[in-house]
């Protein structure tokens, strides 16, 4: 997909008309990219839950949500900022689209941004798509805890737009005790050089099995079936496929890919403590 066009647009429409100019500007966008793409096309009609428009709102909203959320405590750390651009670099996306992305963060960071209508239009955007909107959710979640903590306004902030986007805040807390367990499994493997257990014992550590049992949503006390079925249930929830089709930025299939690999690392690790068939 052809991307450029839709976030000069929508970059462009969110820094001079709203939210509302966001996704007038998105539709400019994608009017530009359709022309260079197949000449002479005219007359695009766009409704809230079109495919083309749920992605560019979604990856318009991610940065712009994602530096308000920084500037939650008043400033923004180095870790935050690098945050951010780990999560663009993860994407691999073109010079032209992080510098979009760049602009979103920082116009987020203003103190006049307008967060409860970006999200409002976002959530209109997303056509109720519950699984997409979790995925947002998760993004701004693990960005915010960049720096090794939830800080407690950070916390709240989180909270506000969850109600904002009507996702449960049970949800919330649930996602963000798996998320954290999740990041320390990636991160443990990561410092073994991704070879786990394979590796030489003075090089590896190794992840924590409350970790992996944490990151699935369960409970050591756990059967086997359920293991398997909070296992099968995570990666569909984040299965790449599924959720391009729900609307998510093909640019961030990236990031979806690495969540399952850190699903399937705690899976791992369980099934190698408990003497399961994987």
């Amino acid at each position: 997909m052809n991307w450029f066009g839709k976030v000069i647009g929508g970059a462009l429409g969110l820094l001079v008309g709203g939210p509302a100019g966001a996704i007038l500007g998105a539709a400019v966008g994608h009017q530009f990219d359709r022309r260079h793409l197949t000449e002479g096309v005219l007359g695009l009609h766009f409704g809230p839950g079109d495919q083309q428009r749920v992605q560019t709102a979604f990856y318009s909203a991610t940065f712009a949500v994602m530096g308000h959320v920084a500037k939650a405590d008043g400033r923004v750390s180095e870790a935050e900022i690098a945050a951010a651009r780990t999560i663009m670099s993860r994407m691999d996306l073109s010079d032209e689209m992080r510098k979009q992305a760049v602009s979103l963060f920082t116009d987020g960071k203003r103190a006049d941004f307008p967060l409860g209508e970006v999200l409002e239009q976002f959530h209109k955007e997303c056509h109720r798509r519950y699984t997409l909107i979790r995925v947002f959710i998760e993004i701004q979640l693990e960005a915010a805890l960049a720096d090794g903590a939830l800080r407690a306004e950070e916390e709240r902030l989180l909270l506000e737009i969850c109600d904002r986007l009507r996702f449960s805040r049970f949800e919330f807390h649930a996602i963000r005790a798996a998320l954290e367990a999740q990041l320390r499994v990636a991160g443990a493997w990561r410092q073994s050089g991704g070879s786990g257990y394979r590796q030489q014992r003075v090089l590896r550590q190794e992840p924590s099995l409350a970790d992996a049992y944490a990151a699935l949503g369960i409970k050591p006390s756990s059967s086997a079936a359920e293991i398997k079925r909070a296992y099968r249930r995570m990666i569909s929830q984040h299965h790449p496929d599924k959720l391009v089709a729900s609307g998510l930025p093909e640019e961030m299939v990236k990031l979806a890919n690495e969540k399952t690999r850190q699903i399937r690392q705690a899976y791992e690790i369980i099934c190698k403590h408990r003497k399961l068939k994987i």
